[in-house]
C-alpha cells in the first residue's frame, strides 16, 4: 500500500481509470436491468405469464380463430384455480379472445382494419397492478367495464381516423384525450367474424388510449370479453381463443408451465402452453441486444483498464529497479518480488473499483431524482429516465471482481519481469 501512494499522481492516473471502468458498467448494468424487468412487467401485465391455447392455433389458428378455439374454457380455468400448487402460483386465471376486422363509423363514412382483445375488465385491471420486481410502475385502468360490455376504447391513432374525437379531432386526442374520456361517445360499427357469415356490433367508443407503437394506435380497439365473443362467433358457441395466467413470481414460471402440462395430460385437454418471450419474440431481442452493448463496453473499459494498469506497473519497476536488486541480495525470492508487485496492482484494483461504484451509487440517486425524461426505442411518448437500484447485488459484485481480476493480471508480466532480474545487473542500474 506504501508503494502505491509513493507515486501518488501516476496511482491516481491508474485508479481514475478503474473508476470510470467501474462507474460506466454499473450504470449501464443498472440500465439494462431496468429494462429488462420494465418491458418484463409490462409484457405480464398485458399478456400474464404463461398463454394457453388449443393445440395448433398459433400455427394455423389466425386464419380459423373459431376451429381453434377452447371450446369448454371456464372447465380449463376451474382446473387451474382449483389446483392447489397452481393456487398457491397464480395472481389470476383470465379468458381472452383475440380478432381482426373492420371499423368503421357511419357518421363520416370512414373505415379502417382493426385488431382487438376482448377481456374481462376486472380481472384485466387486476393483471394491470403486477409489480413483482417492486420498480413502481403505477396500475393502470383498461377503460372498460363489466356491467357495461358495449363500452370500448381506441389507439389514439384509430380514434383521428374515424374522427372520434370531437370538435378538435387530432388536437384533443393527442393532448387533451390522452389516456382520459373522450368528451362525447361515438358509435363504432365493427365488422368481424370466426367463420361463415361476418358478424357486426356496435360500441360506444369512450376512451382513446396511447398504444406506444403508431402500428397499435392505429389499429387497436379494445373490447369487453362478452361483446367480443358475439362479434367472432356471432350464434354460434362462445369460446375463448386463450386463456392467461398470471403469476406472483416469475420465478414459478417453468414450475407453472410444468404443472399445467401434468394437469392437461390428466385431464385429456388437447391444449398447449406458452410463455410471454415466447408470444413476444421481441423481447429476447432486445434483451440480447442490450447485453451485445454491456459486452461490448466491457470489453473496451477491460482493454483500457488493463493497459493502463499494466503501464502503471512497468514504469513502476523501472524506477524501483536497485530496490528490487537489494531485495533480491538480502534474500527475498524471485516469488515474493513476483508477488509483492502482483499485490499492488491488486491494491490498485480494489480500490478503484470501490470507489467507482460508490460513485455509481452516488450518480444512481442523482439521476433518478433528477427528472430527467427520454423516448425509448418503440415508445410514442417520453418516459423518465430511471435507473434500477433493487436486486442489483449480483452486478455490483461482478464489476467489482471483474476490475479486481483485471488489475491482477495485468500486473503479471510487469511483475514476473522484476523477479527475472539479475542481482548484479539490477544493483548497478542508474
Amino acid at each position: 500500500f506504501r508503494n502505491v501512494l509513493r507515486n501518488g499522481r501516476r496511482s491516481l492516473m491508474t485508479a481514475l481509470a478503474i473508476i470510470v471502468g467501474a462507474t460506466a458498467l454499473t450504470l449501464l448494468g443498472e440500465y439494462n436491468n431496468l429494462a429488462r424487468v420494465g418491458m418484463e412487467t409490462n409484457l405480464v401485465r398485458s399478456m400474464g405469464h404463461l398463454d394457453i391455447f388449443r393445440t395448433g392455433y398459433v400455427e394455423y389458428g389466425g386464419g380459423k380463430p373459431a376451429a381453434y378455439s377452447i371450446s369448454d374454457y371456464r372447465h380449463v380455468i376451474d382446473i387451474i384455480r382449483n389446483d392447489p400448487e397452481m393456487k398457491a402460483m397464480t395472481t389470476m386465471v383470465t379468458p381472452r379472445v383475440s380478432l381482426g376486422g373492420i371499423a368503421g363509423n357511419s357518421a363520416v363514412d370512414k373505415s379502417k382494419t382493426f385488431f382487438s382483445t376482448g377481456v374481462v375488465p376486472s380481472e384485466k385491471n387486476v393483471m394491470g397492478r403486477w409489480d413483482g420486481y417492486g420498480i413502481g410502475l403505477a396500475p393502470y385502468d383498461i377503460g372498460l367495464r363489466d356491467d357495461e360490455p358495449d363500452r370500448a376504447t381506441v389507439g389514439i391513432g384509430l380514434a383521428r381516423i374515424l374522427d372520434l374525437c370531437g370538435n378538435n379531432r387530432l388536437q384533443g386526442c393527442a393532448a387533451k384525450d390522452l389516456g382520459g374520456d373522450a368528451r362525447r361517445p361515438a358509435l363504432v360499427q365493427l365488422l368481424s367474424g370466426g367463420g361463415g357469415a361476418p358478424n357486426i356490433v356496435s360500441v360506444r367508443v369512450t376512451r382513446a388510449i396511447n398504444q406506444g407503437t403508431k402500428e397499435a394506435d392505429d389499429a387497436y380497439v379494445g373490447l369487453n370479453f362478452k361483446l367480443a365473443q358475439q362479434l367472432l362467433y356471432g350464434n354460434g358457441e362462445h369460446k375463448a381463443v386463450s386463456i392467461a395466467v398470471q403469476l406472483k413470481s416469475s420465478r414459478d414460471l417453468g414450475r407453472a408451465r410444468a404443472r399445467l402440462a401434468t394437469l392437461f395430460a390428466a385431464h385429456h385437454l388437447d391444449l398447449e402452453v406458452f410463455d410471454f418471450s415466447e408470444m413476444f419474440p421481441m423481447y429476447r431481442q432486445i434483451l440480447g441486444y442490450f447485453l451485445a452493448m454491456f459486452a461490448f463496453i466491457g470489453v473496451v473499459m477491460t482493454i483500457v483498464v488493463g493497459f493502463t494498469i499494466a503501464n502503471t506497473m512497468s514504469m513502476s519497476v523501472i524506477e524501483r529497479t536497485n530496490e528490487i536488486g537489494t531485495g533480491r541480495a538480502m534474500g527475498v525470492r524471485r516469488s515474493g518480488i513476483r508477488r509483492q508487485f502482483l499485490l499492488e496492482g491488486a491494491v490498485l484494483g480494489v480500490l478503484g473499483a470501490t470507489a467507482g461504484i460508490l460513485i455509481a451509487l452516488g450518480a444512481t440517486y442523482l439521476v433518478n431524482h433528477a427528472g430527467i425524461t427520454y423516448t425509448p426505442p418503440g415508445a410514442a411518448q417520453a418516459e423518465r429516465l430511471y435507473l434500477l437500484t433493487t436486486g442489483n447485488g449480483p452486478l455490483l459484485a461482478t464489476v467489482w471482481t471483474l476490475l479486481v481480476v483485471i488489475a491482477i493480471f495485468a500486473s503479471v508480466i510487469p511483475a514476473t519481469r522484476a523477479s527475472r532480474l539479475k542481482v548484479v545487473d539490477a544493483l548497478r542500474h542508474v
